[in-house]
Parts: C-alpha cells; sequence; structure tokens
C-alpha cells in the first residue's frame, strides 16, 4: 500500500499519523503505571533469628536496581518499591536473604547466624581480610567460648582454644601467665606480641577481658612478617568493642565466684612426721630432737597443724561490667566501665583488684573516617614473698613442720615458729611471714589512640594514627621486727623498707597508604606504611634500713637510707608494605616486607629486613572439577618468610665502665677507669625463617570444617651468654652474643561442626598440635647448658630431663659390697645404676629421662542451646612430656622439713620390701639427688570451664532486651596420675629448667553465678 500520510514506529510497528494519538496514550499509561508502582511505600522490621531482637544497620536493597537503605535503630525501614520488586536484606554475620513484596505493605524479616565462618572478616597486621582469601596461618579464636574463662589475663583465655598455642599460669591471684605461639624460637623470651587496636604491647593484663571484640593469632611469617623484628615468636592481635550504630543500649554483666584447692598432698601429721625424722636423727647417730622425744620433758604433743588446712580457705574472685554503646554514623560509642577482683585461697592478704575504663569513639563524614581510643587502667596486687630465692611460698609452706604452730602469741609479731634446740627444724610460717610483711604492687596506665583515614580517591585511603602508652608503676616493700623462729628472726637493725618507682611511655606514630582495586577478575589490595615508635624508661629506688617494732614504715624513719636511679630510651623506625592479589577467586597471593631500625644495637646492625611469601589455591571453585554438592570448600595454602626478634637489653652493644676504678701507682692511688663487663659490639637480630602449608576442607555448605597444616619454624642468631675465662675480669664472665639456633616443627589440625537449623543446636571444634624442638647450636663451642635436672644439648629438645637411673635399694651390705662403687651407700640407700659401665658411680652416669615440651596438646568445644538454655563444655590437656617434681623430692627427704606420707614406708632391717630409703639426717648417699624416682609424666586433661545458661523470658517488660543467668564452673576436673597440685603448672618458664616443679601456686577450682542484662 502506498500512502502519503507521515508514518509512526511504535514498538518496531509502523503506524499511521492518526493512530499516533493511541500510541501515546498507550506510553503515557505505561509510565503512570510504573510511576504509581514506584510510589508504594513498603515499611517493616528485621529481627536476629538467634534472640528475636531488632537488627539495626540491616542493609535493605531493591534487587537489580539502586535503590538501598539501612534499618534504624529499632531495626524498621522505610523503601519505595512495586509489588513485583524484591528486597535483598544483608547484615555482617548473617546469611543474606530476599523477599518477594507483592501485596504487603509492612514486612517482618528474620535473619539466620551464617554458620559459614569463611566469610568472616578477620584482623590482620594493619587490616582486615576475608577469611577464605587468607594464605598465612591466622586462627581466629571463638570469643563466645574463651570469655567463659574466667580470668584477668587475656593470655589464659587463649589456653587450649588455637592448635599449636601452649598456655600456663597459677592460682597465684594477679600472677604471671606463660604463652608460646609453636614452640621455643628464643634461649630469652618466648612470649608473643600482643596488639590491642593496632597499638603495640608488651602484656596485656592491663586490659579487661570483657571489653575483647575478637582475638586472632598469627602464627607464622605468611601473616606475622608486616610486624618485623617483633614477630618470631607469634602475634596476638586484639580488638575491643566499638560503637554500633542505633539507640543507647546498655549492657550490665556481674559475676561471683568461690574458688578452693581441687586436691592436697598427703603429708605427714605430728606423729608420722615424728616418727621419720627420729628415724632419720638415729641413722644418723644422732639423739632425737627433745620437742620429738616422748621421753624428753619438751617433748610436743599439743601442736599438730595441718598447714594445707590452715593456709588453703575459699578465695573468692569477682567481675562486674557496664557497658554503653550506640551512636550513628557521624559518631558511634562504647564505654566500658569493669572492676575485677580476685581475694586467693590462700590465708593471708595477697589479694588482686583492677578498675577499668575504656571509651572507643568513631565516626564518618563523607570520605573521611575518623575514631580515638581513652583508657585507663588502676590495679593493685599484693605480692607473695620468698625469703630465700628458688623457694616459693608453697614449698616453705608444704615443708612446715607440724609441730610449730600458726600463731604464738609469745613471739613478735604474733606468729608460730621452731626452736633450734627443741625441733632443730629450719621451718617457715608462710602464713605469718606474708601477713606481716607489706609488699604491694600498683599500676596506672593511661592508652590514648586517635586516628583518621580520608579516601583520596575510589579505593586509595590515607589513615594517620597516633598513640601512646604510659604505665606508672610503685612497689613497695616493708619487713618489719618479727620473730618466726630460728633462722627467721629480723632484727630492729635488719628491718627494711624497699620502695620503687618508675615509669614507660611509648608512642607511636603510624602513616598507612592502602589500595583496594577489582579490575575484571583481578582483586588487589596493597598497603605501605611507616612507622615510628619511642619508648622511655624511668626507675627510683630507695631504701630504708633500721626500724623500731610498731614503728612508721616510711623511709624518713629508717636509721640508714640509700636511693639510685636509671632511665633509657629506645627509638624504633620501620617501613612497611603488604601486597594481597586475587585472580578470579581461585588463586591467591600474599607479599610482605618490612624494615626495622632501633636504637638497641649500633649504627652498623641496626637495621633488619623482614618479608614473607604465601599463596592459596581455591581448588574447589575451579571450573574444571565437578565436585559433589556436599563438597563446600577445598583450599590449600602454603608460605615462607623471615621474622625477627630483638628481645635485648639497652646499650647492650656498648661496654660497661667504671670511672672510680684507681690503681696503686708507686705508692700512690691514680684514679683510673676501667672496662667492667664484656661485651659483643656486633650483636645484632635473632631471626626466624617459617615454612607451613595447610589443607583447609570444607562440608555441608562449610557447617563441618577441617584444616591440617605443617609447619617448621628454624631460629638462628639467637643470643646467648658465651662464657668467658675468668681471667677477663668481667662480670659477668660471659659476654651476650649471637650464637644460638634452634628448630620447631609440627603438625596441626582443627575441626568443627555447627548445626543451627532446629530448635536443638549445637556446635564441635576441636583441634590438636604436636610439636618437636630440637637445639640446633650453642655458643661458640657448642658446650651444653645445664638447668634444674635439665641439660640442653646440641641435637636434643631444650631443657630434657637429665639425672640418674635407680636400680633399687641396697638390701644388705653384700648388696652394697658387690655393686658399683657408690660413696657412703649403706643398706636401705637408693641404689644407682652404672650406666658408663666404669665401675663407679659419678656424674657420668646422668642419662636423658625425657623431653619437658609437650609432645601434643589439644582442646574440645561443645556447646549447645534449645529453647532458653544453653550449655558448654572446654576440655584441654597436653601430653608426651615429663615433670621433674622437685616438690615431691623435697617432701621425700626425710631431713627436718615435714614429709609426704610415702616416707612412712621407709627402709627398715625388717622392712625391705619398698622402694622407699631409710631417712638420714645429711643423707650421706644422696638419695635424693635428680633422679627417675622423682620423674613423672606429664599427661593431663581437664575439664576446663563448664556453663549453664537460661534466657529469662521478658514477655511485656520493655525496658530490657535482653537477660540471661548463667553458672560457670573452671578447672572442675584433671584427670591425670601427677602426684602434685596439678601437671599444668607454671614453672617460671626457665627455658634451660623446664618441667620442674619446685612448688608452683595450684590452679583453683572455680564456681560462679552471673547474670547478663541488656537494656
Amino acid at each position: 500500500m502506498i500512502t502519503n500520510q507521515r508514518l509512526f514506529f511504535f514498538n518496531n510497528t509502523l503506524l499511521l499519523k492518526k493512530e499516533w494519538l493511541v500510541a501515546l496514550l498507550i506510553i503515557l499509561f505505561t509510565s503512570y503505571t510504573v510511576s504509581a508502582q514506584q510510589l508504594n511505600e513498603i515499611k517493616g522490621i528485621v529481627t536476629s533469628g538467634t534472640d528475636n531482637l531488632p537488627l539495626a544497620g540491616v542493609n535493605v536493597a531493591l534487587k537489580g536496581a539502586k535503590g538501598v537503605t539501612s534499618t534504624g535503630f529499632d531495626g524498621e525501614f522505610t523503601i519505595k518499591a512495586s509489588s513485583n520488586d524484591v528486597l535483598v536484606f544483608s547484615f555482617i554475620g548473617f546469611k543474606n536473604q530476599e523477599v518477594q513484596v507483592g501485596s504487603s505493605t509492612y514486612l517482618k524479616v528474620t535473619l539466620r547466624e551464617d554458620i559459614n565462618s569463611l566469610n568472616e572478616v578477620v584482623v590482620v597486621g594493619y587490616g582486615t581480610q576475608k577469611k577464605s582469601d587468607l594464605t598465612g596461618a591466622v586462627s581466629v579464636i571463638k570469643m563466645e567460648d574463651a570469655k567463659k574463662t574466667v580470668t584477668y589475663d587475656v593470655a589464659k583465655m587463649m589456653q587450649g582454644q588455637v592448635a599449636g598455642v601452649t598456655v600456663q599460669s597459677s592460682g597465684e591471684p594477679g600472677g604471671f601467665v606463660n604463652i608460646k605461639i609453636r614452640g621455643i624460637n628464643s634461649f630469652s623470651n618466648n612470649n608473643p606480641l600482643f596488639v590491642i587496636d593496632g597499638m603495640i604491647v608488651d602484656s596485656p593484663y592491663d586490659f579487661a577481658t570483657g571489653e575483647i571484640e575478637s582475638m586472632q593469632v598469627l602464627k607464622d611469617a605468611s601473616s606475622a612478617a608486616i610486624y618485623g623484628v617483633r614477630g618470631a615468636n607469634g602475634v596476638v592481635i586484639i580488638t575491643t568493642k566499638k560503637g554500633k550504630l542505633g539507640k543507647l543500649d546498655i549492657k550490665y554483666r556481674s559475676l561471683v565466684g568461690f574458688q578452693n584447692v581441687a586436691q592436697k598432698w598427703s603429708l605427714t601429721d605430728r606423729l608420722g612426721y615424728q616418727k621419720v625424722t627420729s628415724a632419720a636423727e638415729l641413722n644418723a647417730g644422732l639423739a632425737i630432737a627433745p620437742g620429738n622425744d616422748p621421753n624428753s620433758a619438751s617433748y610436743i604433743n599439743n601442736v599438730n597443724t595441718n598447714w594445707q588446712d590452715a593456709a588453703f580457705g575459699t578465695g573468692i574472685i569477682e567481675n562486674h561490667s557496664l557497658t554503653f554503646n550506640g551512636g550513628a554514623e557521624s559518631l558511634g560509642y562504647n564505654l566500658n566501665v569493669d572492676y575485677f577482683k580476685n581475694k586467693g585461697y590462700v590465708n593471708t592478704p595477697q589479694d588482686y583488684t583492677r578498675y577499668s575504663t575504656t571509651l572507643n569513639l568513631h565516626g564518618k563524614k563523607g570520605n573521611f573516617k575518623y575514631g580515638s581510643k581513652i583508657a585507663f587502667t588502676q590495679s593493685d596486687k599484693e605480692n607473695f614473698n620468698e625469703y630465700n630465692g628458688g623457694q616459693t611460698p608453697i614449698s616453705d609452706l608444704l615443708g612446715a613442720v607440724p609441730t610449730m604452730p600458726v600463731r604464738d602469741p609469745n613471739r613478735l609479731g604474733g606468729y608460730g615458729g621452731t626452736d633450734n634446740l627443741t625441733q632443730r627444724a629450719i621451718s617457715m610460717n608462710v602464713i605469718g611471714y606474708n601477713s606481716l610483711i607489706t609488699n604491694n604492687s600498683k599500676r596506672n596506665r593511661f592508652v590514648g589512640d586517635i586516628w583518621g583515614e580520608y579516601e583520596i580517591i575510589k579505593g586509595l585511603k590515607y589513615k594517620i594514627d597516633a598513640s601512646f602508652d604510659i604505665l606508672n608503676w610503685q612497689n613497695r616493700k616493708f619487713v618489719p621486727p618479727s620473730d618466726l623462729g630460728w633462722y627467721y628472726i629480723t632484727t630492729n637493725d635488719e628491718a627494711s623498707l624497699d620502695v620503687s618507682t618508675g615509669s614507660q611511655t611509648r608512642t607511636f606514630l603510624n602513616n598507612l597508604l592502602t589500595y583496594n582495586v577489582d579490575i575484571n577478575k583481578h582483586k588487589i589490595d596493597a598497603l605501605a606504611g611507616w612507622v615510628q615508635e619511642r619508648n622511655d624508661n624511668y626507675n627510683h629506688w630507695s631504701r630504708g634500713v633500721g626500724y623500731l617494732p610498731g614503728e612508721i614504715s616510711h623511709l624518713e624513719y629508717a636509721d640508714a637510707t640509700s636511693a639510685g636511679e636509671y632511665e633509657n630510651t629506645v627509638t624504633n623506625i620501620s617501613y612497611l608494605s603488604r601486597l594481597n592479589y586475587a585472580y578470579d577467586d581461585r588463586y591467591l597471593l600474599t607479599v610482605n616486607f618490612r624494615q626495622d631500625k632501633t636504637s638497641l644495637f649500633s649504627e652498623e646492625n641496626n637495621t633488619g629486613n623482614f618479608y614473607s611469601f604465601s599463596a592459596g589455591w581455591k581448588i574447589s571453585n575451579e571450573k574444571f572439577l565437578k565436585l559433589p554438592e556436599w563438597v563446600s570448600n577445598i583450599k590449600l595454602r602454603g608460605g615462607y618468610g623471615i621474622l625477627g626478634n630483638n628481645t635485648i637489653g639497652p646499650y647492650a652493644y656498648s661496654p660497661t665502665t667504671n670511672s672510680f676504678a684507681g690503681y696503686n701507682f708507686n705508692n700512690e692511688l691514680a684514679p683510673g677507669t676501667t672496662v667492667v663487663s664484656a661485651i659483643d659490639p656486633d650483636v645484632h637480630w635473632e631471626e626466624t625463617k617459617t615454612t607451613n602449608v595447610a589443607l583447609e576442607l570444607g562440608f555441608l555448605d562449610n557447617a563441618l570444617q577441617f584444616t591440617a597444616e605443617y609447619y617448621e619454624k628454624k631460629s638462628t642468631d639467637l643470643l646467648i651468654g658465651v662464657p668467658l675465662p675468668f681471667s677477663t675480669g668481667a662480670f659477668p664472665a660471659s659476654v651476650v652474643t649471637n650464637a644460638g639456633a634452634v628448630k620447631n616443627n609440627g603438625l596441626e589440625f582443627t575441626a568443627s561442626y555447627n548445626n543451627n537449623k532446629n530448635e536443638f543446636k549445637y556446635t564441635i571444634s576441636a583441634n590438636l598440635g604436636t610439636m618437636k624442638n630440637k637445639v640446633l647450636q650453642i655458643g661458640l663451642d657448642g658446650n651444653p647448658i645445664y638447668g634444674a635436672a635439665s641439660k640442653t644439648e646440641v641435637g636434643r629438645s631444650i631443657g630434657e630431663i637429665y639425672a640418674y637411673q635407680t636400680a633399687g635399694i641396697f638390701k644388705d651390705a653384700a648388696d652394697v659390697a658387690t655393686s658399683p662403687t657408690q660413696v657412703n651407700a649403706a643398706p636401705g640407700d637408693v641404689k644407682f645404676k652404672d650406666v658408663n659401665g666404669d665401675g663407679m658411680i659419678s656424674d657420668l652416669d646422668r642419662t636423658y629421662q625425657g623431653v619437658t615440651i609437650p609432645k601434643y596438646s589439644y582442646g574440645l568445644n561443645f556447646s549447645a542451646s534449645y529453647k532458653n538454655w544453653d550449655l558448654s563444655m572446654f576440655w584441654q590437656g597436653a601430653g608426651g612430656h615429663k615433670v621433674f617434681n622437685a616438690m615431691y623430692r623435697n617432701l621425700m627427704l626425710g631431713q627436718y622439713g615435714n614429709h609426704h606420707t610415702d616416707m612412712l614406708n621407709y627402709w627398715t632391717p625388717t622392712n625391705t620390701d619398698t622402694n622407699v630409703p631409710r631417712p638420714i639426717i645429711g643423707d650421706p648417699n644422696a638419695n635424693a639427688r635428680d633422679s627417675n624416682r622423682f620423674i613423672e609424666k606429664g599427661d593431663y586433661i581437664k575439664l576446663q570451664t563448664m556453663q549453664i545458661g537460661y534466657q529469662i523470658p521478658l514477655e511485656g517488660i520493655k525496658f530490657i532486651q535482653k537477660a540471661k543467668i548463667f553458672a560457670n564452673g573452671q578447672n572442675l576436673l584433671i584427670l591425670s596420675k601427677y602426684k602434685g597440685y596439678d601437671p599444668d603448672f607454671n614453672s617460671n618458664d626457665g627455658l634451660f629448667s623446664r618441667g620442674y616443679d619446685a612448688g608452683s601456686f595450684p590452679n583453683p577450682r572455680t564456681v560462679s553465678l552471673g547474670i547478663e542484662v541488656e537494656f
């Protein structure tokens, strides 16, 4: 058809001009309909499927469109959408949920917790990273489990929670906690570096455990090289709670617990003590002490002190915290006030109290983010006292004789003691000694941090972070005149007051530049930084001697005083960089580099370079693999790197001189200066090289996860004191130099399973770590290092037990005569094995008796919930190592101190079927020498914590959002054959004297009741 009318195209159809109006009406109608659909206002509320509480800050977006909003303080939202639209709800820690709008104008949405921890964002050095993208050995501690351990110390919370991390502590209130990550890497210090909210700290015990949000452990160079010279012992990164968007949220938590010693030593009472000690005197040809002789007028039969019962009472532990949280995008806040007190189970004043306050602020304005932190902690610890070095209060307590009373009003001070003529026993009254002496440590710590981050262009950010850490401390010890019996008398002239005060101020300035960009399948995350640090230390001490009984314990009242002071400054500057690269979410690469410069070493040796390379392969993301649906994740990762350790005192590269060293020249005193200490001017960093490879598996939508990892750490240039000839005149007669090497290697396994789909929810997680230690170098000539019942030698483990091997008890004189020569041996003495076969017993017959470092350690967590109830258990243990029970040895001496009940079965001519030697004063045969008599297996398994809780229903109570009561038990059950209090003791980490239990404070059994309320 041919026409002269003008044509119009609509929907690919050629229309006549007269039909334009119809087409226009169709367009307008369509536009009106769409417009009308977009004007629909959809409201709703988003709650958590875990506790049904409103969720603030949830992203609410139109699927496939740009429309987006977020929930407010009360979890409610408003968005414009059509009935055909799909809303996508997303929030960190929860699974995304899609909801069709339909005809509804009000939606109720419940988000379920995302049990896939691979989506978790974890904190790493100077940044964050998705857990599934990690290429290094980074372990994330589940804080929900860790916080069930009632403790003052962050490190104690880690025990058993992570494979490859060993923790040792004691029951002393405020006592030190030892922590090691993947073995012993140094002959000096092996405690890891702690980083709290990006700030480096040496010790975490001034920080409240309740304010911790997350905790990560960096175990290899692939993850820790960004900390350079401080990373060799591993890094623990702690993030405290920050303000969350929403209305004011108030949380209160209160806990009160009771502590006691779970088990006690079996010791002799008065009659048993007098029997053994009297036999020891008669065997030595001595007369029985009058106090132990029933035929003497001085016989003691009216005192029978059970020192464990007298000393061990009920300790009280309490922790109360109040948290205020809330804010808007421009300023969020979190204020935490915490009070912790531990009244020890020993009936003396040795308690620990701590007050903590922390304020975290953060906000955002356009491209600028900012934040600050202010924290103040005050702690007060009354310390236990040792009369002689190496003798702990517990060892003195157990060795106290039962014929000594706790109190004696006739002695100065009012406490009991022994008499040299009556009892002949030098016995310490631990209760009296620690009650009379005032030994107090106060610490005030003030931490401040302020930072700002500006996004210059999309993905490129600059952050400046300035922080300071000020610690002021005071130690005050007053020993008054007192009479605690023979040997423990403090005269007026000996009474003393020691006061020391000091401060440590550390300042940090971090300048960091980060760049994140996604280009098609390529993802790049880069970091470059410059870090400055300054550490100023000052210490002043004063001593006063000479006080009358009851005199005011101030320095001005002392008969004589002395004082001194010391100060030093250490500066560090570091340059750091990191590159994370990912391709198509399949191939991962991480490179770290850090250069450190420090004033701890000479100018020629003050620079160290540390780096690492690591890679990962997400095998399960390969398209050519056809994996079953139940296989969720297969990932292979590995890495290599070099870390450092600068554990050395200031000026260790510079010799010490005495400017008052006069010299007799031609019968005249000529002034002079001499060097009094030998040094190595070339002393430098310790280095640790790490290699590791791991396989990560996930099944059933990652509800079941498993990781297996092999690691090897080789530490070289270790700082060690090399002996010098006495002719050098140096004091001490050794020089610290880089002349040691050690290697650690092992396997680590972790597994977890989460089932949160049903009303009965439960989680099981377990970890197992093995460790083998080997010394590669000691000094310049390889001479072994001897410790307490131990020997450290090249080719063996550090601190292996080194002792004699017993071969029974000498039955009679003929047995003594026909055995290898053993000086002063007699029937009833211990027979020792002639290991080298030279016909006589000597030091050469000592042999290695076992390693003291656990070959394996493990932990098992189980938690479950049903409706309003929840239950959790945590088991922890270690094994494959030996312990030298020096406390048992002390109780088996058969001398004037108290005895273990095993001594009652001592050898006599009529009691030969025994393994207990005859008691004899002086022990001429050295029956109590280091031997396998006192070596035990250190294997144990503990029910470390158990907790049961109940969520209180709150229907009709608007001002309380959540309330929970719970009961917690700690150290409830120990499965072990160890004769002492606890095989998991803190041996103060003598390194070369490891596994040596000389009387550590037993870890108490604790039962607590608590409540948590959220307003």
